[in-house]
């Protein structure tokens, strides 16, 4: 049985990903930074699955926390097959570079590209000595093409450099069988984190060119396509799910 990672999988995008996985018969370690609550719920919501679902803590800002989420996912299920890297903070004040603190640029940055360079020396050897592995990042629009971000320089700067990181890792990780991707999702906000396209449909939505807001199943559709094992000719890439929309110049 394939045995997935979601960082922060227990709501929001992570939610819909993890549940896309376990419908495809994936197990799934779902981790949580600190709403235990919210991730016990999960447990509940998805008792069918209760044998494949696995919860366990982790903190982006914490190599440890890293380190031992992945051992514990490993030691559950003896194997690790998909990285989903979805976990990390995040800014919604919208401000420029100059007012951003010290503390909150550092946070970015190791919440989002180091902490991903600590999942992936964790997770390789083990996808190494399978001979399988896809891994999944999260990006932003644009983010193939080093885009500028207004109000969101630290947390852009971060993904931009995780893009490379990414393709890098696809180059020199495909002779073990390791595929590595990044989606970039559109404006997905609020309750839509967590609904379904269906949903989505009976909404009327008129800044989204396709005529309706993305949701998290959009997203995590393209999670479980990369995560097959017959998508092993998609790597290095960066997949949109934006609907048309262009998120990143609304604001000028």
């Amino acid at each position: 049985m394939r045995h997935a990672i979601v960082t922060a999988g227990t709501k929001g995008l992570g939610k819909k990903m993890t549940e896309a996985l376990l419908t495809k018969g994936y197990s799934v370690t779902a981790t949580y930074r600190s709403d235990r609550e919210k991730a016990e719920a999960l447990l509940d919501e998805f008792a069918e699955y209760q044998q494949r679902l696995h919860i366990v803590q982790l903190d982006t800002m914490d190599v440890s926390s890293i380190n031992e989420a992945v051992d514990q996912a490993y030691e559950k299920f003896g194997r690790v097959d998909c990285l989903i890297s979805n976990a990390g903070p995040y800014i919604f004040e919208r401000k420029k570079l100059f007012d951003y603190t010290e503390q909150e640029w550092n946070e970015m940055v190791r919440g989002n590209l180091d902490a991903s360079f600590y999942l992936l020396k964790r997770c390789l050897p083990i996808m190494r000595k399978q001979q399988y592995g896809r891994i999944v990042f999260l990006g932003f629009q644009g983010v193939d093409h080093s885009s500028g971000w207004i109000y969101r320089s630290a947390f852009a700067s971060a993904k931009v450099g995780l893009a490379s990181l990414m393709k890098t890792v696809a180059l020199e990780e495909a002779e073990n069988r390791i595929t590595a991707n990044m989606i970039a999702p559109g404006k997905i906000v609020d309750e839509m984190k967590e609904a379904d396209i269906v949903n989505a449909r009976e909404i009327t939505e008129t800044e989204t060119p396709i005529g309706r807001p993305g949701t998290g199943e959009d997203i995590a559709r393209v999670v479980s396509h990369l995560s097959d094992e017959d998508s092993d000719m998609i790597t290095g890439t960066v997949v949109e799910v934006t609907g048309g929309l262009d998120v990143i110049h609304r604001h000028l």
